[in-house]
């Protein structure tokens, strides 16, 4: 009375005269002093201060009612008939009523003047913890142990608040100090006290007003207001709370802690109890493992939408808090006092503010060199810690906003680049799709946590969930292993065009295959593997396809010159292998080819799929109609493909087991050599066959795609056919014209016998199959269709569509084609072996008669002639047949084109059946002209006898 007095009447509170006969009326003076303390807690408008020594008496008259209820006269009365509904069975004392009250003040059938009573008191156990009897009395041991009690000589200060000694009970329980079940249990109640009712933190009720009254009116029951103030929180710039109203409720959370146990937050709680009887019942109910079970079904087919929402707006709060995540900060709190000089878990530091600590957490979890120094031991985080840090890093990557500094240093990107991205985990595919679109800070996050992906993938939560069939079936190995390393990524790759793969892990694959492009630190594996060599041979190159080709450019060179010391280290050469292989399987990955085809692809090939190199394959079948730069492009892959066919997506696909089957002990470079010498096996598998098909077509039309025919003839090319190459453009096919000039020179004999053996093959395939023959193919096109239709739609090639060209050749109209018909057979005169027909027919005769004389340069083909020749010799009649047939065409062959020089007549004369007998009449004919001139002498200038005899 003494103390309060002048508030009393300030406030207009009633009247304390001595004699006043309405007892009952000094209840409600002390609730008009409670709620005018109560309010300028709050700082509302026009509030008339009170006195502190008045603010104290307040303070204890309340404490001195805490036990019963019946001594809080205006609570008593507003609430008598509320108590009988609820806490009827409940004896009075020990604040045993107030606790019955209080857990039932949000209940429907709960009066506004009682609910309005309960709420004042608990707004002065927030300022005074003592004004709960049942938790001073629960905590009274364990505040002294923990040196949280006030010195009571001293006026109420901010240890007596209720969040104050939350936050040190708290941080002994954290700590692992013992802390009473009982006062455990009194905290428990009033942290959810906090978390259902906003209005009892008066920093809330302070700087939250104008968001609480514009966005969330009308939600005060069961932490509805809290939430929509933490959705508000997490929201974008539109929608946002300002700094002050953040940090506020930052400090609410860390007081209430739910972190520790789900059920202080009602309205994650009743959200999400379906959820958790589902998903998460092999948990302990309370348990700190339920939010993160609960994390771990985010955005699956067990979450329900009203969870999903509360869940991220608590997780906004907890992740810019690393000790609001009990789990973490247990296993962790060792490692970041040495390594992160972090203070106690009440205690801040502005050095290393809690939004850091995790920061430093992960930089030191992932982080094995520095400065060109192995990382020490104690430099590094106990496993344990790691293993949590893991985690939360999965959680983060289910939503961009969970991740602080990626939240604060990209907001403007998001707002400039992603702003129609909302769907589940777009918005950080869509940052990293324009990373080098985005300003520095921006940029350094990204590009950070995307390297941090690809050493350990399962940070990418939603990747992982979509590919966990996947990984079951063919990558459970790597998948199990404590440390990524790439690995498991790396698999997936591989495993891209199973059949049981599904489309959202496809394009999950794809997409961080296309971001890893971006740069080679991107891709862990390769990083580990190359890093030295890149600094040496590819420095201030930073583009993973750039130093892909900056470093297979050094191996080929130092290949091709057969350097004995490979500049480039053995386990780099090693992975740079699998990311070419990577690489030829997407031609997104390969901007310097999709770039320039960007619109052929449009054009030709509009409804063909990206990956298992089907884009790639489409473009080099319709090469003849691309742009001049994609052809270019193209053609300089089909150079490198020939010239190592593991790079060959397609053939190494489709030709998997044949190569298994027949090329096991080949080299790498010369997989395309064995699969042609086996193409015509019974065992080869058809769809290999065809392709093999393609890959020789191919070759056949420029020598450089042959490189072991280029090898072969690199003398004789210049030698012989010096006028196509000089009118030979770099980057553009030459349509068969070099094999077609060696195929001449072969015929003349004239090759080196290297060169001779290659042009010999070529042959023996372009006899069997005309595709195989590109200026047959282009010249005759017409012809074929006219006159060999039907050959040329057999699905076997075996050289009928030849035999039919020259069985026609009178019939045919085109100069052009015709010389082409002459040219096969004129090369068929030099060797029986690229006549696969006539060779057919006469290989008994040729075991028979010709067993002695040795293949090559006609000789075999003159034997044959020879017996056709002699009477007592009897041939197959197919063999017969076919010799004459040949005869008959060449002679046609020596009337249309005859020899154009010397060499041509010697090739004629050698390969005519006649030959024995045209030598004889030409030796005869010098023998009588030698015998005439001798005889006869000279007859142009006769000389006499006596100058003969001088």
């Amino acid at each position: 009375m003494d103390k309060c007095k002048e508030d009393i009447n300030s406030l207009r509170c009633g009247s304390i005269n001595v004699g006043q006969k309405d007892v009952h009326s000094q209840g409600e003076v002390i609730a008009c002093l409670e709620r005018a303390l109560v309010r300028q807690a709050e700082q509302q408008e026009r509030v008339h201060p009170i006195k502190d020594e008045c603010q104290k008496a307040i303070l204890r008259v309340a404490e001195l009612s805490s036990d019963d209820f019946h001594l809080d006269r205006h609570l008593f009365f507003a609430c008598r008939d509320d108590r009988e509904r609820f806490c009827q069975n409940v004896q009075a004392g020990e604040g045993k009523v107030y606790k019955c009250l209080f857990n039932h003040k949000f209940e429907e059938a709960m009066s506004e003047k009682c609910r309005d009573a309960l709420t004042t008191r608990q707004k002065l156990i927030s300022q005074d913890y003592r004004v709960s009897y049942s938790l001073a009395k629960a905590c009274k041991l364990d505040l002294r142990k923990q040196r949280c009690s006030l010195d009571s000589s001293l006026p109420r200060a901010r240890e007596a608040r209720l969040s104050y000694l939350l936050l040190c009970l708290e941080a002994a329980v954290h700590r692992g100090r013992p802390v009473s079940g009982e006062c455990q249990g009194e905290m428990l109640d009033f942290r959810r006290m906090l978390m259902e009712d906003f209005s009892l933190s008066p920093e809330i009720v302070l700087h939250c007003r104008t968001e609480i009254e514009a966005q969330c009116s009308g939600l005060h029951r069961k932490g509805r207001t809290l939430h929509c103030l933490m959705r508000l929180g997490r929201g974008d710039r539109s929608s946002a709370v300002d700094s002050v109203c953040q940090s506020a409720l930052q400090t609410l959370i860390q007081s209430a802690d739910p972190g520790a146990d789900y059920r202080i937050d009602r309205a994650l709680n009743e959200a999400c109890e379906s959820v958790i009887q589902t998903a998460c019942k092999h948990i302990r109910s309370g348990d700190p493992m339920i939010l993160s079970c609960l994390m771990e079904h985010l955005y699956t087919e067990k979450m329900v939408g009203d969870c999903e929402h509360r869940l991220l707006e608590l997780q906004y709060f907890i992740s810019r808090d690393w000790k609001l995540d009990p789990i973490l900060y247990r296993k962790c709190q060792g490692d970041a006092a040495r390594l992160c000089h972090t203070l106690g878990w009440n205690e801040t530091s502005e050095l290393m503010p809690p939004g850091a600590v995790f920061s430093c957490l992960y930089r030191h979890a992932y982080r094995t060199e520095e400065q060109g120094r192995r990382v020490r031991p104690d430099e590094q985080l106990s496993r344990d810690c790691k293993v949590e840090v893991q985690r939360i890093l999965h959680q983060r990557a289910l939503d961009v906003k969970l991740d602080p500094e990626l939240q604060k240093r990209c907001m403007t990107d998001l707002g400039k680049w992603c702003s129609d991205k909302t769907d589940t985990g777009q918005e950080l595919e869509c940052l990293q799709e324009h990373l080098e679109d985005l300003v520095s800070s921006c940029r350094e996050v990204v590009g950070n946590l995307t390297e941090l992906e690809s050493e350990d993938i399962q940070i990418d939560a939603l990747l992982i969930r979509a590919c966990e069939p996947i990984i079951q079936a063919h990558c459970h190995d790597v998948a199990d292993n404590q440390v990524d390393t790439g690995d498991l990524m790396e698999c997936l790759v591989q495993n891209k065009h199973q059949k049981d793969m599904n489309e959202k892990c496809a394009v999950g694959v794809t997409h961080f295959q296309l971001i890893q492009m971006k740069d080679f630190r991107f891709s862990y594996k390769f990083k580990m593997a190359c890093k030295e060599d890149v600094l040496r041979l590819c420095p201030n190159i930073k583009k993973k396809v750039d130093v892909v080709i900056c470093l297979s450019t050094t191996v080929r060179n130092d290949t091709l010159q057969e350097v004995r010391d490979q500049r480039v280290s053995l386990k780099c050469r090693k992975q740079l292998r699998v990311e070419e292989l990577e690489m030829s399987e997407d031609i997104r990955l390969e901007p310097e080819l999709y770039e320039p085809c960007k619109s052929d692809i449009s054009r030709l090939c509009p409804n063909v799929v990206f990956g298992n190199a089907q884009m790639i394959e489409c473009l080099k079948e319709q090469k003849k109609q691309l742009s001049q730069r994609c052809h270019q492009r193209i053609f300089k892959l089909q150079e490198v493909e020939m010239s190592d066919p593991e790079l060959d997506y397609q053939l190494m696909r489709v030709c998997k087991q044949m190569i298994k089957r027949f090329c096991t002990e080949a080299d790498a470079r010369n997989v395309l050599q064995c699969l042609k010498q086996n193409k015509n096996s019974e065992l080869m598998d058809p769809k290999c066959k065809q392709m093999i098909t393609k890959r020789q077509i191919t070759q056949n039309t420029d020598y450089r795609l042959n490189p072991v025919l280029r090898k072969a003839c690199r003398a004789d090319i210049p030698k012989f056919c010096q006028s196509i190459l000089n009118k030979a453009s770099e980057d553009s096919e030459l349509e068969g014209q070099i094999i077609a000039c060696l195929k001449l020179k072969y015929a003349d004999q004239r090759l080196s016998p290297d060169c001779e053996d290659q042009i010999r093959v070529i042959l023996q395939e372009s006899a069997l199959d005309y595709r195989l023959d590109p200026q047959l193919q282009m010249h005759c096109s017409d012809e074929i269709s006219r006159l060999c239709a039907e050959e040329a739609a057999a699905q076997e090639q075996t050289g009928q569509v030849e035999e039919c060209l020259k069985a026609n050749l009178l019939k045919i109209k085109q100069e052009v084609c015709k010389k082409e018909v002459l040219n096969m057979l004129k090369e068929s005169k030099a060797d029986i072996f690229v006549d696969p027909v006539l060779h057919t027919a006469c290989a008994l005769d040729l075991k028979h008669h010709c067993a002695a004389i040795t293949p090559g340069r006609g000789r075999q083909m003159s034997c044959l002639m020879e017996a056709l020749q002699d009477k007592r010799i009897r041939l197959q009649p197919e063999c017969k047949k076919r010799l004459q047939d040949r005869i008959d065409m060449w002679s046609y062959a020596a009337k249309v084109a005859p020899a154009e020089g010397f060499s041509d007549l010697a090739v004629q004369v050698m390969t005519s059946p006649s030959k024995n007998y045209i030598l004889l009449m030409m030796a005869l004919s010098v023998c009588i002209l030698f015998l005439v001139g001798l005889l006869c002498g000279r007859i142009t200038k006769r000389v006499t006898r006596e100058l003969k005899d001088r």
